[in-house]
């Protein structure tokens, strides 16, 4: 059975950087993409990262492009989230996500989910 947890959520003021982590348990962590999603609230969940199982590929949402950077630390079992220049719009619970599948950023493909770390963002 392959668990997620994520930590590392908080209360942020905008501008401020955080980071998310994700710890994977069970099942060889380098066998999975790893993806990161948030549910604003009273919004529907989106993608927000991707990586692939070595790391060498990286892929973002439109809205976190260029503040956001995931990556992974295959021998920790590890997966982070390094958010940047943090915006009240980022105010969201995150997600972070594991599949056997191919490379997707769609949360169907996904087979695993962590429980969620809330992230807050005041302007």
């Amino acid at each position: 059975q392959v668990q997620l947890l994520e930590s590392g959520g908080g209360v942020v003021q905008a501008g401020d950087s955080l980071r998310v982590s994700c710890a994977v348990s069970g099942r060889d962590f380098s066998s999975y993409v790893m993806g990161w999603f948030r549910q604003p609230p009273g919004k529907e969940r989106e993608f927000v990262a991707h990586i692939s199982r070595s790391g060498a590929l990286t892929g973002y949402g439109d809205s976190v492009k260029g503040r956001f950077i995931i990556s992974r630390d295959n021998a920790k079992n590890t997966a982070y989230l390094q958010m940047n220049t943090l915006l009240p719009e980022d105010t969201a619970v995150y997600y972070c996500a594991a599949t056997s599948r191919p490379w997707s950023r769609s949360d169907r493909m996904y087979d695993y989910w962590g429980q969620g770390t809330q992230v807050t963002v005041s302007s």
